[in-house]
Parts: C-alpha cells; sequence; structure tokens
C-alpha cells in the first residue's frame, strides 16, 4: 500500500524582506534628483506600507521605486492591497497599503474549484489561512501545483511541506 504524499498551498510575503526593501527604496529616494526637497517617505508598520509624498504623482513615482525594490527582493507584488489616496498634514498625500498574509475563504474556494476542475485523484482541505493537497500520486501533486500557478489568481501562492 502507498503512501500519501502532500503539499500545502499558503500565501506569506516576508517581511524581513520587505523591510530591506524600504530601507533600499529609501536610500535611492534620498539621492534621486527629482525627490529633493520633497516630503517623500515610506514606513512599515506591522502588515501595513504607509506611502507618503508631495502629491499623487511623486506618490506614484514613490510606489513604482518601491515596487522595483520588492520585485528584487522576491517580494510577491500580488499581495500589496493598496487603499485610497488620503490628505495628510502638510500638504501631502498619504496612501496606505496591506500585505496580505495567507489565503482568504474567497480564494481558498477558488483554489478548491482549481483542483476539482483538474479531475485528478487528490484530496484538498482548508486549514485556517492555508490549504493542505494530499494524494497517492506524486505526478498528480506536480500537475496540479502546475494547474494552480498557471490559473490567474489575485494574490501570489507559494507550494511548502511536499512530502
Amino acid at each position: 500500500m502507498s503512501k500519501e504524499s502532500s503539499f500545502d498551498i499558503v500565501s506569506k510575503v516576508d517581511l524581513s524582506e520587505v523591510t530591506n526593501a524600504v530601507n533600499i527604496a529609501l536610500k535611492e529616494i534620498q539621492n534621486r534628483y527629482d525627490f529633493k526637497g520633497s516630503k517623500s517617505d515610506i514606513s512599515l508598520e506591522k502588515d501595513e506600507l504607509i506611502l507618503i509624498s508631495d502629491d499623487e504623482f511623486k506618490l506614484e513615482q514613490l510606489k513604482d521605486v518601491l515596487i522595483g525594490k520588492l520585485i528584487k527582493r522576491g517580494v510577491p507584488t500580488k499581495n500589496i492591497q493598496y487603499g485610497k489616496v488620503e490628505p495628510a498634514s502638510g500638504g501631502t498625500v498619504r496612501q496606505r497599503a496591506k500585505l496580505v498574509q495567507g489565503i482568504d475563504k474567497d480564494n481558498a474556494k477558488k483554489i478548491n474549484t482549481i483542483i476539482k476542475n483538474t479531475g485528478l485523484k487528490v484530496k484538498s482541505q482548508i486549514q485556517e489561512d492555508q490549504i493542505r493537497v494530499s494524494g497517492k500520486s506524486k505526478d498528480d501533486l506536480q500537475k496540479v501545483i502546475a494547474a494552480i500557478r498557471e490559473a490567474d489568481l489575485p494574490i501570489d501562492v507559494q507550494f511548502v511541506n511536499y512530502r
């Protein structure tokens, strides 16, 4: 009798890499000519980025710099949900960006539907903010991973604990 193999589908953002990307972006902003004399700043509070700049145009440039640094550090940018731009003190604008950790119920249901539509003999269970997929054939599990990678999900997912 063959043993069941399994893996977990998770959605995580490495906060230490986000901190590194924020620090590198801040250094670049200090040295860039188009940001001279600007009140631009990026800060990380728990699992939320706070972007502050002079106006919406500069805020977009600030986001571009930050996203470039996040991509270089391997942080999934799909897991960043931007809030609306709001006025802040001193004539500046502020935008909050939430870092999504874990798979919410709606996305878990979408992933389960994708797994069921493959028609493979695997079982999937939603466990809080992750999904466990198990099956007898490792080839089937590989096919499930491929199907999920091809799907256009609103969050970035990783595959861990493959055994």
